[in-house]
């Protein structure tokens, strides 16, 4: 895969998965800056909590697999690592997009998502 399609398809997925920069829609509302930057705790059901403890693992993985590949382009041991992780947040995304229906969670994943915007972008 040349690098145009790679950046390409890696971003659209970062998209589908909900890490895109910016304000992200709750129902009605908009997350503000000044939210996704407080550090007041959302309550989480069990299930929500297993969910985010699964993703902020992935990030600790994905995170320097980006920095590594961003640092060396041509790195496929990075890119296939990406494409990897990439393809296990798929297995995950449906109950993702279930739990954003609730605000709590909606609030606390973009809180927690902060760190791997403000790392890989």
């Amino acid at each position: 895969m040349d690098n145009t399609n790679y950046e390409e398809t890696r971003r659209k997925f970062l998209t589908k998965l909900g890490l895109s920069i910016g304000a992200v829609a709750v129902g009605s509302e908009k997350i503000s800056a000044t939210l996704l930057n407080s550090r007041q705790e959302f309550p989480l059901t069990t299930e929500q909590q297993r969910l985010m403890d699964q993703y902020e693992l992935w990030m600790d993985a994905f995170i320097p697999a980006v920095q590594r590949q961003r640092a060396n382009n041509e790195d496929l041991i990075a890119k296939a690592k990406i494409m990897e992780l990439s393809e296990q947040a798929e297995i995950w995304r449906p109950q993702l997009e279930k739990f954003m229906e609730d605000e709590n969670f909606a609030r606390y994943y973009m809180t927690v998502t902060e760190r791997l915007t403000k790392e890989v972008y």
